[in-house]
Order: C-alpha cells, then sequence, then structure tokens
C-alpha cells in the first residue's frame, strides 16, 4: 500500500473531479445502481421477507423453509404467489428474474402495477431480468477490465522500460495479435466452448489488453529516463522494484481516465452477444436477450425495446460522464 500512497497532485485531481457535478453525480448514481444489482434479491424476489402462514410467522427470504415445514405434501416447491398466506411484507417487485407471472394469460404482456415494465415472452418480470442483468453486466465487464488492464499495463511497461529489442519483439507480437479479426474469433470460441461468465471473460480479454498496453509503453518510454527513475538506478534497486514503486504509480493516468470508458465498452460487447445468441446461457438474465426479444415482437411489444435500451443507453452515459470527468481531472496541462 506504501507504494501508491496518495501525492498532493492526486488529492488535487480527486477534488478537480468532485468539482464537476455531473461527472461526481453519475459516479454515485452508478454505484447506488450497483448496490441495487449486487442486492437484487431485495428489490425483485418472489419470496417474502416475513409471512404469517396458518398462524405461524416465517421468514422465507432469510430461512428458506421448505414444503415439509409449510404443511404441504403434494410438491417439493412453494409457489408463494398462491399459498393461502396471512400476511406477508413482500419485495418491492414480487418476482424472481426466471419465475413467470401465471396470472397473465397472453405473453409478452404490458407493464401493470404487479410487473411495472412489463414481461417478456415467457411472462418473466422485464424489470427483474434488468435489474440481474446489470450485476452480470457489470461483473463481466469489470473483469474483462482487470485483466485486460492488468495485461496490458504489464506488457506494455516491460517493453517501453527496457526497450532495445524487449520492445522491438514485443511491437511485433502486438501488431500480429492486432491483424486478427477479433470479434469473429470470439464468436469463434464461443461457439466451440459452452458459455460462461469466466469463459467470456478470459476470451475477450485474448485480445482486450492491446490497446492498454500502447498507452502504458509510451508512459514508460517517457519516464524511463526521468531522474527520479536515474535515482532509483543508481541507488541499486532491483528493476521489479523501481517498475512498481517508481514507474507504475507515475503512468496510472491512461489507466484511470480509460477505465470507465473500458467498462461502458464491456457492459456494451456483453449486450451484442447476448443479443447475437453468443452470450450468457439461457435462462440468464440479460439485456441483449431482452433486446433480442424486442426485434421478435417489434410491433406487439414496445416495452421490450424501451426499458432495456433505457438501461443500456443511461448506464452507457454515465459511465461517458465519469470518464469525461476523469480525463479532465488527470488533464496534466490543466494542471
Amino acid at each position: 500500500m506504501a507504494y501508491f500512497r496518495l501525492t498532493p497532485l492526486t488529492i488535487k485531481r480527486i477534488e478537480k473531479f468532485k468539482k464537476n457535478k455531473v461527472a461526481y453525480g453519475s459516479a454515485w448514481i452508478l454505484i447506488v445502481g450497483l448496490l441495487a444489482s449486487l442486492w437484487a434479491p431485495l428489490v425483485a424476489n418472489d419470496k417474502p421477507y416475513v409471512m404469517k402462514y396458518e398462524n405461524k410467522i416465517y421468514f422465507p427470504f432469510f430461512t428458506k423453509p421448505t414444503a415439509m415445514d409449510l404443511g404441504i405434501k403434494d410438491r417439493y416447491t412453494i409457489d408463494y404467489h398462491h399459498l393461502n398466506i396471512d400476511w406477508a411484507l413482500r419485495p418491492p417487485i414480487s418476482f424472481n428474474p426466471l419465475e413467470s407471472n401465471l396470472k397473465i394469460s397472453q405473453y409478452p404482456s404490458r407493464p401493470t402495477l404487479d410487473n411495472p415494465f412489463g414481461t417478456d415472452d415467457r411472462g418473466r418480470d422485464v424489470f427483474a431480468r434488468l435489474l440481474y442483468g446489470f450485476r452480470y453486466g457489470f461483473i463481466y465487464s469489470v473483469g474483462v477490465w482487470v485483466v485486460t488492464f492488468l495485461i496490458g499495463t504489464v506488457f506494455g511497461l516491460i517493453m517501453g522500460f527496457f526497450g532495445g529489442w524487449t520492445d522491438l519483439l514485443g511491437q511485433r507480437i502486438v501488431e500480429v495479435m492486432s491483424s486478427v479479426p477479433q470479434f469473429f474469433l470470439l464468436i469463434i470460441l464461443i461457439s466451440i466452448f459452452e458459455p460462461s461468465l469466466v469463459l467470456l471473460v478470459a476470451i475477450t480479454s485474448l485480445f482486450g489488453w492491446i490497446s492498454i498496453s500502447y498507452y502504458m509503453r509510451a508512459e514508460a518510454l517517457k519516464l524511463r529516463k526521468l531522474e527520479f527513475i536515474e535515482a532509483a538506478r543508481a541507488l541499486g534497486q532491483p528493476t521489479w522494484k523501481i517498475i512498481l514503486k517508481h514507474l507504475l504509480p507515475n503512468a496510472l493516468t491512461p489507466i484511470i481516465t480509460f477505465s470507465p470508458f473500458a467498462i461502458a465498452a464491456g457492459i456494451t460487447g456483453l449486450a451484442a452477444l447476448d443479443y447475437l445468441g453468443f452470450g450468457l446461457a439461457p435462462p440468464t438474465p440479460s439485456w441483449g436477450e431482452l433486446l433480442n426479444q424486442a426485434k421478435q415482437h417489434f410491433t406487439t411489444a414496445w416495452w421490450l425495446a424501451f426499458f432495456p435500451s433505457m438501461a443500456l443507453f443511461g448506464t452507457l452515459t454515465l459511465l461517458n460522464f465519469v470518464g469525461e470527468g476523469l480525463r479532465n481531472a488527470f488533464d496534466p496541462k490543466a494542471d
């Protein structure tokens, strides 16, 4: 942690970011939305928080009673919507993302009080699937961001710091990998293997590190001959310590400023893969899968296009506001 102690310049940049009300407010909206998605079962779930059934108090959301506990002998699953409950305190949306609303005769159905964003073509609540889908989209995009930026940072710093044959060979590798049609290869690999969140992150990261390696290489080339690097060499510090303690903390600007845009690209990429049918396996909640349903029901179910599109548009807009705020705050010309 001592390697990444906040400097007065970094504190100044953070304060500058906070003064950008649009960017700072967008960051907080994203944090609240992410927390709501991570705690989605508290918002959208078929299990009541607490209920009274046959003169007994149960807490299904926390203790998960079995059918035998509730005196149900003809089945193993519990349908809380049709259970004769005396009273219950339910989440705002009383459906989980995989559950169909059996009270509706025709799917997809329009927005109602029970399903404020309507249902999809299987009767599942659109709001619940959007909320849970945001979790998967953000986990995927953050996972890709961490892996690609880690690989790109290491590769770029090594090329720029050592230079010479190391840089020449590294650049040839980058050029070869850049010439590969990445999106088509990604689709081919996903079609061969059974898609999962971890597999999608791993496959996407095969080529995603290339762009950030360019910027980190440029930072290393700029910094490696400066006085503080030469002083560390003169003191006999090992190479790994010079890179980690002196070079990396002074080359963080591209990582910080490009991160929101990389996360936004990840969310868009997963939505595109899900839309094309190469993303997460059904019935995993997905924004792209909802947009694919909207295409099939374009004239009869406007809500399937409107709400997922607004969720995607709003998330990308907020991330871009945050990215622009960070870019302005860390702009060396503005210091």
